[in-house]
């Protein structure tokens, strides 16, 4: 691992295990599974407010999004064994991404049309979904934007790392957000309409949103999340006027 950096830091707040107090259903120890292997990074100013998170499994560390750069964090990734995977969920998840592969040698997974946005990376992209191991997959959500993604982890039940396709809003709520930058909103509901399709109550729990999550009020995910989405009205959020 190559030495940081020297750069501002943006935030003096380690990350915070997002299910201290969770075990995976049927398990009945927590040395397969450690409490605290699930962790949400402070808001980071890079990335427009992004909420990064990190899945500490041994084989294979995954990094989603761009948390602030900073010794805090680089520290926290060097006692939990380095970053072996970066994915992107968005565009504006990239921050610096290039300083990341760099000091830490990972690799980063993007969704192929927004590739061209990292020129000189070594990166791994995808069309439709990407596997990383048995527990966790990468989704093509667009919508958000053209390469926008999921990432889904079956422990716990099922947890979405929604980026910015998913959002909570003011009252913690799940929901698609139509901005005046929205690539394609028509396409955004229809990725929640695949979503709906692809899991059930039994496989999607939690929502992890990549953005707003000062409206979860102290809470790094959303429970229910399948039972949420399954009450929206696709047809009435079709029919929004973009937010300014």
């Amino acid at each position: 691992m190559s030495p940081l950096p020297q750069v501002p830091s943006h935030t003096t707040k380690p990350p915070r295990a997002v299910f201290p107090n969770e075990v995976p259903s049927g398990s009945s120890v927590q040395s397969d599974f450690a409490q605290e292997s699930i962790f949400a990074f402070p808001p980071n100013r890079d990335t427009l407010g992004g909420t990064s998170y990190f899945i500490v499994r041994n084989e294979c560390n995954i990094l989603i999004d761009c948390p602030a750069l900073d010794q805090t964090n680089q520290d926290f990734f060097g006692a939990h064994g380095g970053i072996r995977w970066l994915v992107l969920t968005n565009r504006g998840a990239i921050g610096k991404t290039s300083e990341i592969q760099q000091t830490f040698g990972c690799e980063v997974l993007i969704q192929e049309q927004e590739a061209y946005l990292l020129p000189g990376l070594t990166v791994t992209t995808f069309s439709q979904q990407f596997t990383l191991n048995a527990a966790t997959q990468v989704i093509w959500t667009p919508g958000h934007s053209p390469g926008s993604s999921c990432l889904y982890y079956s422990e716990l039940e099922g947890i979405l790392f929604s980026g910015r396709h998913l959002v909570p809003n003011q009252q913690g709520q799940p929901v698609p957000l139509r901005k005046a930058k929205t690539f394609h909103w028509p396409r955004q509901i229809q990725s929640l309409r695949f979503l709906l399709e692809r899991f059930t109550p039994e496989t999607l729990r939690y929502i992890c949103p990549g953005a707003n999550t000062g409206f979860l009020r102290g809470k790094r995910a959303i429970d229910q999340a399948y039972q949420h989405l399954a009450s929206l009205d696709l047809p009435a959020l079709l029919r929004i006027q973009p937010l300014l």
